[in-house]
């Protein structure tokens, strides 16, 4: 199935990681895992779990305010609560915590209202399920998925049937899922514990579709994915083909309330913009508390990077990756004509701003947000090897506290030099 346009010109989504580990502010699912946690102990946060502010409009809001073009909301991590009224098993939010309702269907609607594509997270592997760890990985990756009890059957003896019954739970909520709230894009997860043919990945690819024809799915699909996940850290090259950086505000994917190591608005700026360069999107994590509210850091954050990408919003929307490496110091991107070239200047720019291999005259420079036309000049050049185009450093009224961006108007599509100089 061809990329959807909208997710190669989103640049920008927001990653949610809600659920019971929010109570106490345990890292989601994994404190199960690694038995910080017992079962439990894990599983008493039930308990408590209200969403009593929980407000899908403010979020919806605050997500378009931050420049977002979707956000994706972690429906069943791999603890296997899930976040709406299912059918399949009865450990959900529903039933069994004080939130007492579906946490999903309002989020879908706000998200549509403000003109925002619906993401769901799904975990392939649910740790609680009493058919999960029912057979092995045939190559396992690491020697946990060969060995872990929440993972594998611990006399050794495979159980066929309870993994078929396993699927059937799993492809039944991913149904729902499809059915009920119709998501643009469906983000899984845990793929790593079974084998592309262990999983059934083509009957569920099949069964997505077939209810919602346009959905997007991530690599972790497999070989049925649309586009890549790298997740922490960032890409030196870009992915081949559509890809997404998944990015924490802080170090936590769900609210962890000591954990204060929030990047700035700086950081944020230079994540995105280093992203959107190489041609990906930025997906930035950030957990809500227990009660639905977001931490007055990240919400700080958001409101940040969004006010940059609004000054800067020809250099992100409608344009794809820039200048390879060694062309300019910093990212850049390219409009869909090919005729407006943006850079990305992290720090202001003391004398001049230096561009190297650049063949298509320029007609004009001016900086992203203040309109102010900046002088350019070329000196150098011999025969094929063009020589280097210098643009004065725009005053200091017209510098971005976070990163200025000067717009070249090309006099043509973009054409680069990539040699290696007269012999």
């Amino acid at each position: 199935m061809p990329m959807q346009p909208w997710f190669r010109d989103a640049k920008l989504g927001i990653f949610v990681h809600y659920g019971i580990y929010s109570v106490e502010g345990v890292p989601e699912s994994w404190s199960l895992y690694s038995g910080t946690l017992s079962r439990e102990a894990y599983m008493a946060q039930l308990d408590r779990f209200t969403a009593a502010a929980y407000d899908p409009k403010a979020w919806a809001d605050l997500f378009a305010r931050a420049g977002a073009r979707y956000a994706v909301l972690t429906a069943r991590h791999h603890d296997g609560v899930a976040l709406w009224d299912t059918a399949y098993g009865d450990l959900d939010v529903v039933r069994r915590t004080p939130a007492g309702r579906d946490l999903l269907g309002g989020y879908a609607e706000a998200l549509r209202a403000r003109g925002l594509r619906v993401g769901l997270y799904y975990s392939h592997s649910d740790w609680s399920h009493p058919d999960y760890a029912s057979v092995v990985h045939p190559e396992p990756p690491n020697g946990d998925v060969a060995t872990h009890p929440l993972v594998v059957p611990q006399d050794g003896v495979e159980d066929p049937g309870a993994w078929a019954r396993y699927l059937a739970y799993r492809d039944g909520q991913v149904g729902e899922l499809v059915d009920r709230y119709r998501p643009d894009l469906l983000w899984f997860d845990g793929e790593w514990e079974r084998s592309e043919e262990q999983w059934g990945l083509p009957a569920l690819a099949a069964r997505i579709l077939a209810g919602r024809p346009d959905t997007v799915l991530n690599a972790r699909m497999l070989s049925h994915g649309d586009y890549a996940t790298p997740e922490q850290g960032v890409p030196l090259l870009p992915p081949d083909g559509p890809w997404e950086l998944c990015l924490t505000v802080n170090d936590s994917w769900g609210f962890q309330g000591g954990d204060h190591r929030h990047k700035s608005v700086h950081q944020l700026v230079r994540h995105f913009t280093e992203t959107i360069g190489m041609g990906g999107n930025l997906l930035l994590g950030v957990g809500p508390r227990e009660d639905g509210t977001f931490l007055p850091e990240h919400v700080e954050r958001l409101e940040g990077l969004g006010a940059w990408i609004t000054r800067h919003a020809e250099a992100v929307y409608g344009t794809g990756a820039g200048l390879p490496a060694g062309h300019h110091y910093g990212p850049s991107t390219l409009s869909a004509d090919r005729r407006t070239l943006h850079l990305v200047c992290f720090d202001p720019p003391r004398e001049a701003v230096s561009v190297r291999g650049l063949r298509t005259a320029v007609k004009r420079v001016r900086v992203v947000g203040t309109g102010a036309e900046a002088a350019h000049r070329v000196t150098g050049g011999l025969h094929d090897v063009p020589g280097v185009l210098w643009i004065d450093a725009p005053s200091a009224a017209d510098t971005d506290p976070h990163a200025t961006v000067l717009a070249l108007e090309l006099d043509g599509e973009l054409d680069l030099y990539r040699g290696t100089g007269r012999g």
